[in-house]
């Protein structure tokens, strides 16, 4: 059975918190544009969509195993993926508090120094995306809540998963180029510590929402 359009939309909206999460992605987007301008934020990007669709493609094909096998194993790997929301956004509330204690200069510096940034931009994008465990579980705790499953579902998975993603794509993607041209207009003052602490305050109390959600609706 495919999807409806209240269904991708309300994974667009589950996910638009968790992209506007300071990140990796966003961490390359910001670096890129600062070092060689709005071109490079565009590749990381385009790079970030291609990770998207491929965890998308990866986990359609293991969560249709489960389902294969029982719809009652399918309903655990919902319920744990509903706990890792939780804790995650609690986690992510808690840190929020460190940022009141850091300059804006502290900000800039703990940008991480990633073992991949020797290779082009849309590289950098590509394996920052595909190798980050977040985006991996995004398709693997939060996708679940939003996919139909039911005698012969299980074929339908990969389809619906990468009908997400292309919602995912377009949600991350946009606002990886809007913040390619804030970066490029304002430079190191988009680092602030104030403006993390608010994205980690309303980033993580969504992900709470959505974990209890989960765990409230079978």
């Amino acid at each position: 059975m495919p999807l409806g359009w209240s269904a991708v939309l309300g994974f667009a909206l589950a996910v638009l918190p968790i992209c506007l999460t300071p990140g990796t992605s966003f961490t390359l987007v910001t670096s890129r544009v600062l070092a060689r301008g709005r071109r490079s934020g565009a590749l990381v990007a385009a790079g970030t969509a291609c990770g998207i669709v491929c965890h998308a493609t990866l986990a359609g094909l293991g969560l249709a195993a489960v389902v294969m096998r029982s719809s009652e194993a399918f309903f655990v790997v919902k319920l744990i993926g509903a706990g890792y929301l939780i804790v995650l956004g609690l986690t992510m509330v808690y840190r929020s508090r460190g940022w009141k204690r850091t300059t804006e200069v502290d900000a800039a510096r703990s940008t991480p120094r990633l073992a991949w940034t020797g290779h082009n931009d849309f590289v950098q994008g590509l394996l920052g995306n595909v190798l980050n465990p977040k985006a991996a579980a995004v398709y693997l705790t939060l996708a679940p809540q939003f996919v139909r499953t039911g005698p012969g579902s299980s074929g339908l998975l990969v389809e619906q998963l990468l009908v997400l993603a292309a919602a995912h794509v377009g949600v991350a993607v946009s606002w990886l180029l809007c913040w390619t041209l804030i970066v490029g207009a304002a430079g190191a003052a988009v680092r602030s510590a104030r403006l993390r602490r608010a994205i980690d305050r309303v980033t993580g109390s969504v992900l709470v929402l959505l974990g209890v959600r989960a765990v409230a609706a079978r």
